[in-house]
């Protein structure tokens, strides 16, 4: 529409004045169609690109006052102007006009008069078919804005931002970046109304200023989908800082209006989006490093044992949590522990680590397990006032299986004996709270048996109960692989979910 010439629609029944009203119209520059009835006008409007329907008042088969009224209906900003040799009193014009036309020509009427009066209201045509395509893509840009800052992960942002950019200019569209690691990746989109994907691409980044710029490229430089043919392509650059590498948007050049700058606030959204993902990718990487550096780097090797642990991070789109586990032999005793400190962030892995090293230290010194818990709670009532920490620590003596075990609010471990299953309880309150504390649990491993902890990252799911994965980690845990890495790593893949949204801490223990 923006640009070349109008297309417009001339509705009479007599060929005389039909020819009179084309010939005028195509040497003023305009684009004509003809139509000899009401319905065959009507038929045209929804299919032909008409922008300005000349239509006369009387028909053979409809008034031209009831095909106006058909058009107005579907096509409500789409012109008509009135032409008639009989109608012409003022109770006609005013019908016509009342009943929807834009103009009202009365017979004779001047060429000139009906060229200008075609000008006029295509003028008015044009200003609101722009104002309205501007507020809709406005209105998909925010839909996709909110879109990209929600995605969870960088993929998905790009596949978002390709599916947006194809809706707003109802084209196809590619959206391409670069992930922290450096992996260029491309979200594209064949159109509006389908699914996107993403998909590995190169880019040559030379030369792309700080900023957003919109250049014209050709199809064959972005051959990522099925381009228009007869069409370039518009790449908007989005370089946010002079470290970072650019983020492209790219669509059918054909598409860009004048003054409507929606590609390059897009293509600023977008870029904003993506450098917020990748400085979270980077905290919590960072975070993840820091978490794995305060747990054992070691599992001991004893004699009479298998032992083996898994502990999977939270997803990348969830903040670390304060899972931590200890593995490790005192004065011919192996402690074992697994704890979780309420929380997902830094501070609650800071915490883990304290309290991790505080039972290590209390161990130490050769308290027992009730009184190793006594004292890191006292340690936390008095130093860490506002945390909460649940744990459960365990000595055994590898050669008689003997065991003594004390637990704070943490859930039960699992005792698999020849197929058959037990949770030991042990119901005490959690760590940071004052409350009377019960005496150690004891009891025997016996030669066969394997010992499970684990924290609720493995048996909490959002649409079950944890009695339903208490009862899960059961049906799973009767059947131990020779292979205790391998139970392990059956009990996460069936148990916790496919993103995970807590840390896994497990410990498996077999007496041979």
């Amino acid at each position: 529409m923006e640009g070349g010439p109008a297309t417009v629609l001339v509705v009479d029944d007599s060929r005389t004045k039909r020819y009179l009203l084309v010939s005028w119209l195509t040497r003023a520059g305009f684009e004509v169609l003809e139509a000899e009835t009401g319905a065959e006008a009507l038929k045209r409007v929804g299919v032909d690109p008409v922008e300005l329907v000349v239509l006369d008042v009387r028909l053979p088969d409809l008034s031209g006052f009831e095909v106006c009224e058909r058009i107005k209906a579907s096509h409500p900003a789409l012109p008509v102007i009135h032409v008639s040799a009989h109608a012409v009193d003022v109770v006609d014009r005013a019908q016509g006009l009342t009943r929807g036309a834009d103009a009202y020509l009365a017979e004779p009427i001047e060429p000139d008069e009906l060229v200008a009066t075609a000008h006029a209201v295509l003028r008015y045509y044009r200003a609101r078919r722009r104002a309205e395509l501007f507020a809709e893509r406005l209105a998909r840009l925010a839909e996709t804005t909110v879109a990209v800052h929600a995605a969870p992960t960088f993929a998905r942002l790009l596949e978002e931002a390709a599916v947006g950019a194809a809706e707003i200019f109802r084209t196809p569209a590619a959206v391409v970046a670069e992930t922290f690691d450096g992996d260029c990746l491309a979200g594209v989109c064949p159109g509006p109304g389908q699914a996107g994907g993403v998909v590995g691409w190169t880019v040559d980044d030379t030369g792309v200023p700080t900023g957003t710029t919109v250049r014209v490229d050709e199809p064959s430089a972005w051959n990522l989908t099925d381009w228009p043919a007869d069409d370039r392509l518009a790449v908007a650059a989005a370089r946010l800082r002079e470290d970072r590498a650019p983020l492209y948007v790219v669509v059918p050049a054909g598409v860009q209006v004048p003054g409507m700058p929606v590609l390059v606030q897009l293509a600023q959204a977008v870029a904003a989006a993506v450098e917020a993902q990748r400085s979270y990718d980077q905290e919590h990487r960072i975070a993840v490093t820091l978490q794995r550096s305060l747990l054992p780097r070691l599992i001991p090797t004893i004699n009479g044992l298998d032992l083996a642990v898994r502990y999977e991070p939270a997803s990348a789109q969830t903040e670390v949590g304060g899972d931590f586990y200890e593995l490790v032999m005192l004065d011919g005793h192996l402690l074992m522990a697994v704890g979780d400190v309420a929380g997902h962030s830094l501070h609650a892995a800071t915490v883990m680590a304290e309290l991790r090293h505080a039972v290590r230290a209390y161990a130490v010194e050769g308290h027992q397990p009730g009184e190793i818990l006594h004292r890191v709670n006292e340690l936390m009532r008095r130093l860490l006032p506002h945390e909460l920490a649940t744990i459960c620590v365990l000595l055994l003596d590898p050669a008689t299986g003997q065991v003594r075990m004390a637990s704070a609010g943490h859930l039960p471990p699992l005792l698999t004996v020849d197929g058959r299953v037990e949770f030991l309880q042990h119901s005490a309150p959690l760590l940071g709270v004052r409350a009377a504390r019960p005496p150690d649990l004891e009891f025997v491993v016996p030669p066969g048996a394997t010992l499970v902890l684990y924290t609720d990252g493995l048996i909490e799911r959002r649409d079950a109960t944890i009695d339903e994965g208490l009862a899960a980690l059961a049906a799973q845990g009767a059947r131990v692989e020779p292979d205790l890495d391998a139970f392990c790593a059956r009990l996460l893949r069936e148990l916790a979910p496919s993103e995970i949204h807590d840390d896994v801490a497990v410990l498996a223990l077999r007496r041979h």
